[in-house]
């Protein structure tokens, strides 16, 4: 079993904006993607089963379960537009992003030590996971289009809002709870105060990734530039 300041390690969970992946490919490439395409891809996607709990999603959502489709769709732009992290908004997306992947229009970024240390953790064993705001589906297509490859084969499994809020304790609690795994022996990487806030009060052990153009931490926290200054060291090594 791994340690990660001298404390027990089960398995790593990373966050991706900013963390394994530049957030400038996520603001500059996927959500412009994204937004330039989504009346469009609504339109065609409302007569199908998948759009119609699309659209349910969204009513629910605005407390408005007469709202029309042209309504839902404008605010699906909206959630676009002001970045918010809403369930149906991030279905669309992801089913745009694979669009874009499939047909070669870009692949994922990924820091070269995140992408180096994803696989070297996966060869000796740790378990890795995802916790992103982004849906799973999304997730996945994000690390099976990067530029070093297919890194899907390192992951363990995923989380996404269906889980909850990423700045609320009680989904750090369910993560734990679904992998079977004590809160401790957790590690969440990310670059998010109040996430790894969050996490900390639900009892995991957490670092902060500052990666260039990202806020300054407070000291408080234990921060990395990069997952090569992680201390995460192995028994026996």
């Amino acid at each position: 079993m791994p340690l990660f300041n001298q404390r027990p390690l089960g398995a790593i969970v990373l966050d991706i904006e900013g963390t394994t992946t530049d957030i400038a490919f996520v603001k500059d490439t996927l959500f412009p993607y994204a937004e330039d395409r989504l009346e469009a891809f609504m339109a065609e996607l409302v007569p199908t089963a998948e759009g119609q709990s699309i659209l349910t999603q969204v009513r629910a959502e605005v407390g408005d379960a007469d709202l029309s489709v042209d309504d839902a769709i404008a605010q699906l732009l909206a959630w676009a537009r002001a970045d918010q992290k809403v369930t149906p908004l991030k279905t669309v997306q992801g089913m745009i992003w694979e669009e874009g992947y499939r047909t070669q229009a870009y692949y994922s970024h990924i820091y070269d030590d995140a992408a180096a240390h994803i696989q070297e953790w996966q060869r000796r064993g740790v378990p890795l996971y995802v916790y992103s705001s982004g849906s799973i589906a999304a997730q996945k297509l994000l690390f099976a289009h990067t530029t070093v490859g297919d890194l899907t084969p390192c992951f363990s499994g995923y989380f996404d809002t269906t889980t909850g809020a990423k700045v609320e304790a009680r989904s750090y609690q369910k993560i734990a709870e679904a992998l079977g795994m004590p809160p401790q022996e957790l590690l969440f990487l990310s670059d998010h105060p109040g996430e790894l806030a969050a996490a900390q009060q639900a009892g995991w052990q957490v670092c902060g990734v500052q990666r260039p153009g990202t806020p300054n931490f407070e000291l408080t926290l234990p921060v990395v530039r990069d997952f090569g200054e992680l201390p995460i060291t192995f028994e026996g090594v």
